[in-house]
């Protein structure tokens, strides 16, 4: 072993963790151990751990309590690397301050512009003397909260002061630097050889249907209301939107549900293991992000659970997604149902175009968007330090 590495995630039932867990695979492929330190601020992980790698959740708390969660945290943090997941005060903030005690080496990665869910540029923090005295003061006041935005905007300011920064986007690059990383895939998990996808189908009860597969949590921005649009243009009972996982967050889900229930299946959240298993099961994987800042910033992990598993990637025009997928997937402008129903028609009608397509996707996921290429570009960086 070249050492241990602490991995600190800001909020283990959030989606950060699944970021957390991609990179805990990275540095196992270049022979460090990993272990994985994280505030729980909800009821339950966010996401499965992949096998044998051990997590450590401290529960979360708001201010003034934090303080009390932020020491039984920092006592874990034992590698000879600190990484922080997010530039968020639950994991960089606490990570900066252990950086000033120890002189550890301190990575940060960011896999999302983090003041984008919360207005971008727009955003600024106005409260009279009155506002902010109810929002410090108040048991719930909103500046209790440890990932306040005004608190994301200090961090952003701080970006500078970690030792190396990985970033998964051009936009992030753009604007904080940084050594680009992408959210890779374990292809030879990920290896479409291994799977038989009637088998799959017929497992998780798909037999009877064409399925469009969504590998992950619904949210505005991504789309997923534009692909219900379009089945509904279509109008062909076989097609079926398949949901695996769903949105930890709120009630988006069940919104979904209630509007477009008659195309949507939905499978529950399973281990990273298995994942492969549940992708080989449909006909096309559909990426349809909207296009906005949020989703600018973002790498969807779910193009390369669709690359690397060889299937017709169906996605938008927005941010790096072009890039990503070359010429291997099928593109359509961002919130255009009827481009989305048209490509659906496209891809039924030449199935071996589509195998095609997917063929290319995997060996061009194998070339850039693997475990090993990011394992690379990482071990370049650390040996840096």
């Amino acid at each position: 072993m070249k050492g241990k590495v602490s991995l600190v995630v800001s909020d283990l039932s959030g989606g950060g963790s699944v970021r957390a867990f991609l990179l805990a695979q990275v540095l196992k492929k270049i022979d460090y151990e990993v272990e994985i330190v994280g505030f729980l601020f909800g009821q339950e992980l966010y996401a499965i751990p992949p096998v044998g790698i051990p997590v450590v959740a401290i529960d979360g708390k708001n201010y003034p309590e934090f303080f009390t969660s932020a020491k039984k945290l920092w006592q874990k943090l034992d590698g000879d690397i600190i990484y922080a997941v997010k530039p968020k005060p639950t994991s960089f903030g606490v990570c900066l301050l252990h950086k000033l005690a120890s002189r550890r080496p301190l990575l940060l990665d960011m896999d999302d512009w983090e003041l984008s869910w919360h207005g971008g540029f727009e955003w600024k923090y106005r409260a009279n003397l009155k506002q902010f005295g109810r929002d410090i003061l108040k048991k719930n006041g909103a500046l209790r909260f440890p990932d306040h935005p005004l608190y994301l905007q200090w961090m952003e300011s701080l970006v500078s002061r970690a030792n190396g920064i990985t970033i998964d986007t051009q936009f992030l690059q753009d604007r904080f630097g940084g050594v680009y990383l992408p959210n890779g895939k374990d292809t030879a998990m990920f290896d479409p050889e291994k799977y038989n996808p009637e088998v799959s189908r017929e497992r998780y009860g798909l037999a009877k249907y064409r399925v469009l597969m969504f590998p992950g949590a619904p949210r505005p921005h991504k789309g997923v209301e534009d692909v219900l649009i379009a089945l509904d243009q279509l109008n062909q009972q076989d097609l079926k939107l398949v949901i695996v996982g769903g949105s930890p967050y709120d009630d988006y889900d069940q919104q979904l549900i209630q509007k477009w229930g008659r195309w949507i299946i939905k499978l529950p959240k399973c281990p990273v293991e298995i994942m492969p298993e549940v992708v080989a099961a449909a006909h096309i994987v559909v990426v349809p992000q909207r296009d906005n800042v949020i989703a600018r910033a973002q790498f969807p992990l779910k193009l390369t659970d669709g690359m690397a598993m060889a299937k017709p990637v169906l996605s938008t025009r927005v941010g790096d997604i072009p890039e990503i997928l070359a010429e291997t997937g099928y593109l359509v402008d961002p919130s255009c149902p009827q481009q989305i129903a048209a490509q659906i028609q496209l891809i039924f009608a030449d199935v071996e175009q589509a195998r095609e397509r997917g063929r290319k996707a995997r060996e061009r996921c194998l070339e850039k968007y693997s475990l090993e290429a990011m394992a690379s570009t990482l071990s370049e960086l650390i040996s840096r330090l």
